[in-house]
């Protein structure tokens, strides 16, 4: 009986979710989202998507290219700016742009969508530079685009949505690409508390591997490559002459655990911006599903284990 009662509750509280939901919101042509980092990827694929669903979209690119690519693609409602996240001049303009283009009813919507992988490399090869640059495109780039725009999306009652990673949980091997998304998941959660007495909603989307131009196996190679050249001998003695090649023989297997179906990222935007009641956290990709966040969730020394099993093991010195 007891057990009877258990999955009762049980279902009924499932399907009360799936209710819940599923609510939507009302009247999206009217609403604003800006989303960043429109040129490629998950930003490019959410603004001809929004722009469909009917949303005046806002998106900036970094590159000309990107920004005429995305022109081609969508509707004459949907307009391109320029933006470089780290230029705090530039975001400062692009942000009194936006102003003038929302008006009173401010903005509905922020994604920050926009990011770099860095190089991925050990921490002893890397320099203090390979390790700022995707902190400050990935962490502070996305901290200044929000405040910038934080009291048009305040008086709007609208939403954030963070793009971190299943990296911003379990961190690999090296650079700054981890600090930099564990720093999105801390700033996602302060921010979240903060604004909630303001009616703003803020989510956060852990995607797993998904491929991407910034996730391109080739180009990791490549950047590991060129740093190899360039480290000092008795580093390259102390991890052994083959290192990278095998290292990268194992990084290929990651390809098979790379999702290409962009939507399911786009989705969970979409959901954060529409629905009545959005998740606090989407993690989206099968690795993520089945791996990365249940490991998240392991005692470290599990999670040590699994993830360095299949590191290529450094020459012990004689």
């Amino acid at each position: 009986m007891f057990l009877y009662l258990l999955v009762l509750c049980g279902s009924v509280l499932y399907l009360w979710w799936r209710v819940r939901d599923g609510l939507k919101i009302n009247y999206i042509e009217d609403k604003h989202v800006l989303i960043t980092g429109c040129d490629s990827g998950f930003g490019y694929l959410a603004a001809r998507t929004f722009d469909e669903r009917g949303f005046k979209v806002l998106a900036t690119c970094l590159s000309k290219s990107g920004a005429a690519a995305l022109k081609q693609e969508t509707s004459q409602r949907l307009k391109v700016i320029m933006l470089d996240v780290t230029d705090g001049d530039n975001v400062k303009k692009v942000a009194e742009w936006i102003k003038e283009e929302v008006g009173e009813k401010g903005l509905w919507g922020l994604v920050n969508n926009a990011g770099v992988m860095g190089t991925l490399a050990p921490i002893d090869w890397l320099t203090i530079e390979d390790i700022r640059e995707p902190i400050e495109v990935n962490l502070i780039g996305l901290i200044q685009v929000t405040l910038s725009v934080l009291p048009l999306i305040k008086k709007a009652k609208g939403r954030i949505v963070n793009v971190s990673s299943v990296g911003g949980r379990v961190a690999a091997s090296g650079g700054g690409y981890f600090s930099s998304k564990y720093g999105v998941e801390g700033f996602n959660d302060s921010l979240r508390r903060d604004m909630k007495a303001f009616g703003v909603k803020v989510s956060c989307i852990e995607p797993g591997l998904f491929k991407t131009a910034m996730s391109d196996p080739k180009r990791v190679l490549e950047q590991r490559l060129n740093i190899w050249r360039r480290l000092l001998k008795t580093i390259r003695e102390e991890y052994g002459e083959n290192y990278v090649q095998l290292d990268s023989e194992m990084k290929q297997k990651l390809n098979y655990i790379r999702s290409s179906d962009l939507s399911a990222v786009v989705w969970c935007m979409e959901h954060a911006l529409t629905s009545q009641h959005p998740r606090t956290r989407y993690s989206v990709g099968t690795d993520a599903t089945f791996f990365w966040i249940p490991i998240s969730y392991m005692p470290t020394f599990i999670q040590d284990f699994v993830i360095l099993k299949n590191k290529v093991k450094i020459p012990t010195s004689g």
